[in-house]
């Protein structure tokens, strides 16, 4: 899903490090590994998506430390 013009871009800053399992499960996004912690950018539609987003990093088990609108 990168290069999506409609939509807001985003990053997602959650403690923890995605292996390529968990990384596959979230395609719409590219990664960015620093310390102990992932920063996921991507583009999202809408309130809906990124609360669908923000769940399933709940479900995989990550503390979310930051959500930032750019």
């Amino acid at each position: 899903m990168a290069g999506r013009i409609n939509g807001a871009h985003y990053r997602i800053r959650v403690r923890g490090r995605f292996d390529d399992e968990r990384m596959a499960r979230m395609q719409e996004f590219s990664d960015k590994v620093v310390v102990s912690e992932t920063v996921l950018c991507g583009n999202l539609d809408d309130q809906a998506e990124l609360h669908g987003l923000l769940e399933r990093l709940q479900d995989m088990g990550f503390e979310l430390l930051a959500v930032r609108r750019d």
